[in-house]
């Protein structure tokens, strides 16, 4: 029997070769920017940008030459997908760093004012000691009884038709994009000589900005310059 995949979630993946001294430019001011700080605030959490007023890197000298082309890759992660980009607008909505010690997560979480997410490695080796990330699927629809996946000794085994998570390996350099409503978390750092250090991004789509008299389409929202804060 053939068994034909259906409906599959896209997940980008690019590896750059950053330049090492643009990188530990970029470690050393993401140090400063925390501070004395070493969690969100639970020992156990990660330190997070957005939640310590760290969410506009792509506005830091160090930062917006490597964020300019982080986008561009999004541009053409779209593009792959079918998007036609003279018919939406990008807007990259905020961008803020990610530092695991020893022992620290991320809980599970989706971004649900975001179209569009990226994650960018500062560093990792590709083992995943340092924590990977975690993926889940919205559904399993092959399971075919729900909780089947989970395990728990249950009839169904494992297998790439019914995987209950994806894991993904922190290697420095790695750029990753998938749907922002895709359910996601950052396992333990297992290391203990290691700072996980990434970079998180979410974007937006809306419409173009509607010229001539032209209406914006129904399923995208209008251009942000054309709202009228109330």
């Amino acid at each position: 029997m053939q068994i034909e995949p259906l409906f599959p979630v896209a997940l980008g993946r690019v590896q750059l070769l950053p330049d090492p001294l643009d990188t530990a430019l970029q470690l050393q001011a993401l140090h400063e920017l925390r501070g004395q700080a070493s969690s969100n605030p639970d020992p156990c959490c990660a330190w997070t940008g957005d939640l310590n007023g760290v969410w506009q890197l792509q506005r830091q000298p160090a930062f917006a030459p490597l964020i300019a082309v982080l986008t561009g890759h999004a541009e053409a992660f779209l593009q792959q997908l079918g998007f036609d980009l003279s018919r939406v607008a990008l807007h990259l909505q905020r961008c803020w760093p990610v530092l695991s010690e020893e022992g620290q997560v991320v809980g599970r979480h989706h971004h649900p004012n975001a179209h569009l997410s990226a994650i960018y490695y500062l560093n990792g080796d590709g083992s995943g000691r340092s924590g990977c990330l975690r993926l889940w699927p919205q559904r399993q629809l092959n399971e075919l009884v729900p909780g089947m996946a989970v395990g728990h000794e249950g009839p169904l085994a494992a297998s790439p038709w019914s995987a209950p998570w994806l894991d993904v390996a922190p290697q420095a350099g790695l750029l990753l994009l998938f749907p922002s409503c895709l359910d996601h978390a950052v396992l333990p750092n297992e290391d203990p000589d290691d700072l996980r250090c990434s970079l998180s991004i979410d974007f937006a789509l809306t419409a173009p900005v509607a010229r001539n008299g032209s209406s914006p389409p129904e399923y995208l929202a209008p251009h942000p310059s054309q709202w009228q804060e109330l």
